[in-house]
């Protein structure tokens, strides 16, 4: 008797974007980018990062691609921030410290 060997599951930490995966669940971004669930359904419902709805249920899904555009927008948004915000100004924003 031949045993058909099930693929192996892919983990969230398996998920990176230009791995293969053309669409990620908003629990896999939310891995990507170390955030809560909630705040990744936050960055879809608010635009700031673009997903689809699909299916009967309405799932979310974003596009690698998207997530990619979205970290390099980040990137160039925090580099502005920094740069009109030098350390040690005095500064309207109070940005927490992640532990």
């Amino acid at each position: 008797m031949t045993q058909t060997r099930e693929p192996e599951r892919q983990t969230a930490r398996d998920v990176k974007p230009g791995n293969g995966q053309r669409f990620l669940r908003l629990a896999e971004v939310a891995e990507v980018l170390n955030i809560s669930g909630s705040q990744t359904y936050a960055l879809v419902r608010s635009g700031d990062l673009i997903a689809i709805k699909i299916g009967g249920r309405g799932q979310w899904r974003v596009e690698a691609l998207e997530l990619e555009k979205y970290i390099k927008r980040m990137y160039v948004d925090t580099r502005r921030f920094v740069s009109s915000h030098p350390l040690g100004a005095e500064s309207d924003e109070t940005v927490p410290l992640d532990d």
